[in-house]
């Protein structure tokens, strides 16, 4: 079946099966590797994305709930060039270790910033897992901003 999602902006015109989760819609088929699968089960939050401007899990979000004008923002939608503040502060104060979840840390601190949540108050209000433990970093960061 094809159906019309709007992803950073860009219309795109996708054949699959309208259940198929948006995480594989974004990776396998859009290519936008940046989106990470952990747990399948909504509760690490590596696959966070924006879904009309709030943070979602899209491992368990059918791609055929954001086919109706949604937009989609991954973190490939943010800066193509790391350039964003955020991003700038991650690298700033050397948050990642293994990187796996950052895009879902980033894009989920990204949702609640752009909510109007002040830095300050950000990290506390993120519920992604984080197995290298990088949060008192995601914290400086925030506050840095």
């Amino acid at each position: 079946m094809a159906l019309k999602i709007t992803v950073n902006g860009t219309v795109h015109t996708v054949d699959v099966d309208a259940t198929t989760p948006l995480l594989w819609v974004l990776r396998d088929v859009i290519g936008l590797t940046g989106t990470k699968y952990g747990c399948g089960i909504e509760r690490c939050g590596a696959c966070t994305v924006l879904i009309d401007g709030e943070g979602k899990r899209s491992c368990n979000i059918e791609v055929k709930e954001v086919a109706a004008g949604r937009k989609v923002t991954t973190i490939e939608g943010i800066s193509s060039n790391g350039s964003h503040p955020l991003q700038q502060a991650w690298i700033e104060h050397q948050v990642p270790q293994c990187g796996y979840c950052q895009p879902g840390q980033i894009m989920a601190c990204f949702a609640k910033l752009k909510g109007g949540a002040p830095p300050s108050e950000v990290a506390n209000e993120v519920q992604n897992l984080c197995v290298c433990g990088t949060y008192q970093r995601i914290t400086d960061a925030l506050r840095a901003m």
